[in-house]
């Protein structure tokens, strides 16, 4: 309809300017005339039709939705970056997201109010956390595949207004500026059990020093040592299998909460989902520590595969890359655990189980390693 009154519009002036042309002003005064009663005649229909179009704007259902998110987590920095604007886009001024950030005193009270009232159990607890109508998301994963259909389903209901959650019509009507700090206070049995398991993993990185120390001096004094194939047969070797495949679940498990975004089950100590969405759960930014972990643990699980049933030099070689391979890990894992309670602020209790294993199979491997070092040493002096 509007396009029809424009093109009229477009008529009447044509012809108005064309009458304006002739060289005659009865023709030019009756021109004019003629336009202005014309635009005049126009003017009451196209007024009605935008109001007509503001009505039915205004009378279109919306749907209200609350983002909550941190910025340090990259699961939420996908959900407002990637999920969000192609449906902001689609549904315009049908679809109002408001998104607060958790660190805030209001936000995150507010926060774990509407936690508390969807009884979202304390294992799932996490961002990015959206609500909409009755429903609430946890996760970009599963934002992402279910908000637009809740989106849809609430139009087609006349649309929803924001969350009914103590302080949130406040919150949602003027956003507080993010980046103000949270006192959420320490979790002092978790914290006081990474220090305990970071202790543990220096004295061990201490009993591997002191060992390497030990084996040297016997080497040069020429004092006999056990050769490395009855080591083989110990219980200690076959330990090394079990514990390694236990690792593989808890580093699995970890790769499929930071690759899947779902959130994990923590239990009763530490905060897993906030240690899994800080940007130290990649490594450089890209490689999902989880990742990084199960792989370590086939390495290790291969190589002792290859030392008990290969053949050859690179079946001597295994217990050296078994060795290396743990104690690469320890490293790496008093790195991280170092992270949760005092960078991070938050525990993760399988990254503190991975710890405790990976420290066990270095105390573990150390002892054929070093043995099979000596056994080298003496082969090429006698050569």
């Amino acid at each position: 309809m509007s396009t029809i009154l424009m093109w009229s519009m477009y008529n009447i002036v044509s012809r108005t300017l064309g009458m304006l042309a002739v060289r005659d002003r009865a023709k030019a005064k009756q021109a004019v005339k003629v336009t202005v009663k014309s635009f005049f005649g126009i003017l009451p229909i196209w007024l009605a039709i935008i109001g007509l179009t503001s009505t039915a704007r205004a009378d279109a259902p919306v749907v209200h939705a609350v983002l909550f998110y941190d910025l340090e987590c990259s699961h939420c920095e996908r959900v407002r970056e990637q999920v969000l604007p192609p449906l902001q886009a689609r549904y315009g001024d049908q679809f109002v997201v408001t998104q607060l950030e958790v660190n805030n005193n209001q936000v995150y009270d507010v926060f774990l109010a509407a936690l508390d009232y969807h009884a979202v159990p304390p294992e799932m607890r996490g961002v990015p956390f959206l609500l909409i109508g009755d429903d609430f998301l946890i996760g970009d994963l599963d934002i992402s595949e279910q908000l637009p259909g809740l989106i849809k389903k609430y139009l087609a209901m006349g649309g929803v207004g924001y969350p009914t959650i103590p302080g949130m019509d406040l919150l949602a009507s003027a956003p507080p500026p993010p980046g103000e700090p949270v006192h959420r206070g320490p979790d002092p049995v978790a914290n006081a059990l990474a220090i305990i398991i970071m202790i543990g993993m220096i004295a061990a990185l201490g009993y591997v020093a002191w060992s390497i120390i030990g084996c040297q001096r016997a080497s040069r004094s020429g004092a006999p040592r056990r050769p490395a194939t009855e080591r083989r047969t110990s219980w200690q070797d076959w330990a090394i299998p079990p514990l390694a495949l236990v690792g593989l679940c808890v580093a699995g498990y970890l790769a499929y909460v930071e690759t899947t975004a779902t959130p994990a089950i923590c239990g009763p100590v530490g905060d897993c989902n906030a240690v899994q969405s800080s940007p130290y759960a990649r490594l450089f930014g890209v490689l999902p520590i989880g990742v990084l972990g199960a792989a370590g643990y086939v390495a290790i699980l291969g190589s002792w595969l290859w030392s008990r049933f290969g053949n050859g030099r690179l079946s001597e070689l295994a217990p050296l890359t078994l060795f290396g391979l743990t104690l690469l890990g320890v490293a790496f894992s008093l790195y991280l655990t170092f992270l949760e309670p005092f960078v991070i602020g938050a525990v993760c209790a399988w990254c503190l189980t991975s710890a405790v294993i990976i420290t066990a199979l270095l105390l573990l491997t150390t002892g054929p390693a070093l043995q099979r070092s000596t056994d080298f040493i003496r082969q090429r002096s006698q050569a």
